[in-house]
This record gives C-alpha cells, structure tokens and sequence, in this order.
C-alpha cells in the first residue's frame, strides 16, 4: 500500500513539474511575441500616392516569420523584406493564414514582379513563388490590393529603410 501512495506521489510530482514547463514556455513565447510587435520598426511604402504602412522585417529571424500566424491585416498595413542583395528570392504561404500579394522590388525601388491573392498553404508541403527578375525588397499586402490600386510591373516605390 506504502508503495502504491508514493508511485501516485511521484506520478502527482512529474505531472506538475511538465505542466510547469509548459506553462513556462508558453508565456515566455507570449512574452518574445509581444516584444517583437512592440519594437517592430515600421515605414510608409507608398505607389502613386497610396501609402501602406509596412512593418520591416530585415532580420532573417523576421524575414523567415513572416506574416505567419496572423489572422488578418489591416487594409493599409503591409510587411517588406530587405535584403542585404538583389536576387530572385522565393516566397511560400506555410502557416500564413491570410493571402497575400506578393510584391517584388529592385534596389532602384521600382516593381520587377507581383504575385496576387497568393493563397495560404494548408498543406506539409508548399510550393513558393519567384520572381523571373532580380529584386532587393519585397512588399506583402492583403490579396486582391494590388488589383484594387492598380499596381503593374515597372511602377516605382517611395519608402526608406534604416541600413
């Protein structure tokens, strides 16, 4: 009987120390998610006068997050990637939840390819898209905004990014 209250004890004592582990990671992963989106640096990235106002992700950590895990955005919000140089750099859609148009950008901050309503990925293997031309920056908005702007290949970009 002795044996059988001090293996539940020891049973009680594991499950405790998991759970605090657990709880543990999940409010600290709160806490670098907020510290993230608190200290995002953001920047005007206008076309012809419409301005979106784009969180820069110029870290490779941001730039491999993405825009992953968020469940909306809002009409005139974006994100753009920098790159430390021009070259046909692939995109994909895993654990993006929202679509996208995908806006490539050459170092002379003119448009060199767009991919629209790119849709999420829901699958353990997603495809990416490329551009057919080199680019330094690339611009994420809600799908459908670039149709609704009237954005094309060969309009130009005004914003500017901290080196």
């Amino acid at each position: 009987m002795k044996i059988k209250v001090f293996l539940l004890m020891i049973l009680l004592v594991i499950i405790f120390i998991i759970t605090a582990i657990v709880l543990i990671a999940v409010f600290s992963s709160f806490a670098d998610n907020r510290a993230v989106s608190d200290k995002a640096e953001i920047t005007p990235v206008c076309f012809n006068g419409r301005c979106f106002n784009a969180e820069v992700a110029s870290s490779f950590s941001a730039r491999m997050k993405g825009l992953m895990g968020r469940e909306s955005l809002a009409e005139d919000v974006g994100m753009i990637f920098s790159f430390s140089g021009e070259d046909k750099h692939a995109f994909w859609m895993k654990n993006t939840l929202i679509p996208l148009d995908i806006i490539w950008i050459s170092k002379n901050k003119e448009i060199v390819y767009i991919a629209k309503n790119v849709q999420p990925c829901k699958s353990l293997i997603c495809s990416s898209v490329s551009p057919d031309k080199l680019a330094k920056y690339v611009l994420e908005i809600n799908g459908g905004k670039a149709d609704e702007i009237g954005l094309k290949t060969g309009d130009k970009a005004e914003f500017e990014l901290r080196q």
